[in-house]
């Protein structure tokens, strides 16, 4: 391989990974802090490349310019693809600057969608229009009727979700509610999922449908290559944005997204921001829906997660469908409640 060796990184040794974050430094990037797996090639005791991974997604790539044109690039993702390998992995993901993307086309990747600042690319054993033809089938979604959609995370399931959710049926042929399926809240997504099916099972035509992976998570999208928070989150609202109007309203015939107003929280202020303003160019109506509130409150998830942080269960039952409570009673729902309690914060 070009006599390059390449050298796993110890993340858990400080000292390892400063030298990989000095390196990065040199290009303004960063490390992202939910890495889990790091490579490096060295030329005398120098790192001189680096990239990394976060579970299914490549990040934090970088060659010095005296190794560029070395067949440096196919090195390291060779020893990132093993990984995956070895992990029973055998579909990722790559964010990069957009000037990269010839370098990860070259290697097998396919571009999903680009914007100003950021392109996403994919490589495996599927890709996004196989993902939601199979969705479809998986579902028996009829795509011959027009369609409303929502995307929610529901940490937990609330009243609020309900009430959207009910909005949309009543305004809508058929509604298609999709759950964020990524792992990185509080109540695990198999608990989040069921709570919400079963909170929403009145409504004949709605169905509750997993988020999959190209539904993308604030808390994935990386950060490496930004340096600006609002540039962060432009970037990341605007992608997940053009990417659910180029493709799922396309391939699924949402023709209609409903979302809540947001006065508090300014990331989900801005996803809407950009929801209004990429999926009209899809033929995509936006429709947002005020929120609702109990005793002058806005119900919330994060409402819910302060009150079990601040161990006032009782006024919990006011602002969750049955589903949710009866859940948050469960032996499952005690512990994920214990969890929240006595963590740093809710997530």
């Amino acid at each position: 391989m070009y006599g390059f060796n390449v050298e796993r990184i110890n993340l858990k040794d400080e000292e390892q990974v400063k030298a990989v974050k000095d390196f990065l430094q040199t290009f303004e990037l960063k490390l992202d802090d939910n890495v889990d797996y790091t490579v490096v090639i060295r030329q005398n005791e120098e790192i001189k490349a680096t990239c990394s991974k976060a579970r299914n997604v490549f990040k934090c790539f970088a060659v010095s310019n005296e190794l560029r044109g070395e067949g440096v690039s196919a090195t390291l993702m060779g020893a990132i693809s093993d990984k995956l390998f070895e992990e029973g992995i055998y579909h990722s993901f790559i964010f990069t600057k957009v000037e990269n993307t010839d370098i990860f086309t070259s290697l097998g990747y396919k571009l999903i969608h680009q914007i100003e600042n950021v392109a996403l690319l994919e490589s495996g054993i599927y890709d996004i229009k196989k993902y939601l033809e199979d969705m479809q089938k998986e579902y028996n979604i009829d795509i011959s009727t027009k369609k409303s959609a929502l995307v929610m995370n529901c940490n937990p399931f609330t009243l609020g979700h309900k009430y959207l959710i009910e909005e949309a049926a009543i305004q809508s042929e058929e509604v298609l509610v999709f759950i964020v399926e990524e792992d990185k809240s509080s109540f695990p997504f198999k608990y989040r999922y069921d709570m919400v099916k079963e909170g929403v099972s009145h409504l004949n035509n709605v169905q509750v449908v997993k988020g999959g992976e190209y539904i993308i998570s604030q808390a994935t999208f990386p950060s490496y290559f930004l340096r600006k928070e609002d540039e962060i989150l432009k970037a990341y609202t605007t992608l997940d944005a053009s990417i659910f109007g180029r493709y799922f309203c396309e391939i699924l015939n949402i023709t209609k997204r409903f979302i809540g107003e947001e006065p508090y929280c300014k990331v989900t202020r801005g996803y809407n921001d950009s929801l209004k303003e990429i999926l009209p160019i899809y033929g995509v109506e936006v429709v947002e829906v005020k929120r609702k509130a109990f005793m002058n409150d806005i119900i919330s998830a994060s409402k819910v997660r302060k009150l079990i942080k601040e161990g006032q269960i009782d006024q919990i039952e006011h602002i969750v469908p049955s589903s949710t409570w009866e859940f948050l009673n469960t032996t499952v729902g005690k512990e994920i409640m214990g969890k929240i309690r006595f963590s740093d914060s809710p997530h």
